[in-house]
């Protein structure tokens, strides 16, 4: 499906959050961990989005890996970071964020942005963050939830529901993957049932940052 859609992927990103996508992933590099020359792991990286804002908002990021099973975004990514004089300090490799391809406690942060809930097993996902991080290192997750203001959140799943999938499918020609995004946004757990998952996997010093009404939230927790 994330091959399909690739080619408009991040125009309607821009386009159905009101350019809001990118103020949530620059927060996310206020939540990493304390040091110099950090070593970065993105998973789900799609078309590098995390990784191009971490560079651009955090200079002691030295480096990273982004993983996405994704082949077309991957090209995407790739390009977006060979015309910003990225290629050298971030690579990108297809894979699963269940079992990313990186050694034990070889990363200082784990990020991952609208890409947790479309794991096939979050907990498993959630352990491999765990385990890749170096002690003291941070898991940082950007994910979509639901507003908890009774009105806003009306006037939001309305929109999530009916207008957002027929802007989505009109511009990607797949209607079925902007039907597929609030189905999932809805069933999957956010706000304290996430930070409880998090615990559960071993992380410490859980928390959750509502963005833009609760709309996004920003999870982080430390290994």
């Amino acid at each position: 499906m994330f091959d399909r859609i690739a080619p408009r992927y991040d125009l309607l990103n821009r386009l159905l959050s009101g350019r809001r996508d990118v103020a949530w992933r620059n927060a996310m590099a206020q939540y990493l961990p304390a040091g110099e020359r950090l070593l970065v792991l993105d998973l789900a990286t799609g078309t590098a989005d995390v990784l191009i804002s971490l560079a651009r908002r955090a200079s002691r990021v030295q480096g990273g890996l982004g993983v996405d099973p994704a082949g077309a975004m991957l090209s995407l990514g790739q390009e977006k970071l060979a015309a910003k004089g990225l290629s050298g300090r971030f690579r990108l490799a297809r894979g699963d964020a269940a079992a990313p391809p990186v050694a034990a406690a070889s990363v200082d942060a784990v990020t991952i942005a609208f890409g947790i809930r479309n794991v096939a097993d979050a907990p498993t996902a959630l352990a491999e963050m765990h385990r890749v991080l170096k002690p003291g290192g941070r898991s940082i997750i950007l994910e979509f939830s639901l507003p908890g203001n009774a009105l806003f959140r009306r006037v939001y799943l309305l929109y999530f529901r009916h207008v957002l999938p027929r802007i989505g499918g009109l511009i990607s020609g797949d209607p079925s993957a902007y039907r597929y995004l609030n189905a999932t946004v809805e069933e999957f757990p956010y706000g304290e049932a996430f930070c409880e998952l998090m615990r559960e996997a071993g992380f410490r010093e859980v928390t959750a940052r509502p963005l833009t009404f609760g709309i996004a939230t920003i999870y982080c927790g430390t290994k």
